[in-house]
């Protein structure tokens, strides 16, 4: 999860996430490029003794111009493409979850159980023990195995929503009368926190989202006492 005074993303929980820090310092690294270059020209031009009032055009210079931008363009596009159609591909899921935004709270139903779901409140700052992250902790939390392919149907009961967990690189608009999905494959166990990412209302701060990725069996244990107590 996030720190204080840290600027970069944080850690990556699952493949979809390091392909997007990879492309992250790609794409920087190709704007330091550009910004040292145009920095040296503009330092170059002004401190220059050397000036020439009678070039109008030049076609060379035009050409490059014109082609140099593109080819950048095209490094800084196919590797995000490659991406945009990684996160699109939903292949066999191994479990299906469908989270449904309301104001202002998660409900999370398990699709491949009979009777398995609940609602996810965010857990009041009093109520909270030490450990505990303000305003990020939920009573329930959304239990998924690890090294799994979740799908992850989301929408919403009443005004705009976003399910958006930055570990695992996912995020997905919750539209009432709409089923949007998203499918993520936590690569280690861990707690990962998240939050509504649409403006939703007046405590659109307050609906936080925790993910807790854990091995197969600690999974089918967990899910077998939450049907035992519905």
């Amino acid at each position: 999860m996030a720190h204080p005074t840290q600027l970069g993303f944080q850690d990556a929980a699952s493949p979809v996430m390091e392909e997007l820090l990879h492309f992250h310092d790609h794409a920087l690294m190709i704007v330091l490029l550009i910004s040292t270059l145009v920095l040296y020209i503009i330092t170059a031009m002004v401190s220059t003794k050397l000036t020439n009032k009678y070039i109008l055009d030049s076609q060379e210079i035009e050409i490059v111009w014109t082609i140099l931008p593109a080819v950048i363009l095209v490094l800084i596009a196919l590797p995000s493409l490659r991406i945009l159609y990684l996160m699109d591909e939903i292949n066999d899921p191994h479990l299906t979850i469908k989270a449904m935004g309301h104001q202002w709270y998660w409900s999370y139903e398990y699709t491949d159980y009979e009777n398995l779901g609940f609602d996810s409140y965010m857990i009041p700052t009093q109520d909270l023990t030490p450990g505990q992250f303000r305003l990020l902790e939920t009573d329930h939390r959304m239990v998924v195995p690890m090294e799994s392919p979740v799908r992850v149907l989301v929408s919403a009961e009443d005004v705009l929503h976003s399910w958006a967990v930055p570990s695992l690189g996912v995020k997905m608009d919750a539209v009432p009368g709409r089923l949007n999905q998203t499918a993520f494959i936590a690569s280690r166990p861990g707690v990962f926190y998240g939050q509504c990412s649409e403006i939703c209302g007046a405590n659109h701060s307050f609906m936080p989202i925790v993910v807790e990725a854990v091995p197969l069996e600690h999974f089918e244990n967990w899910s077998s006492l939450m049907l035992e107590d519905a």
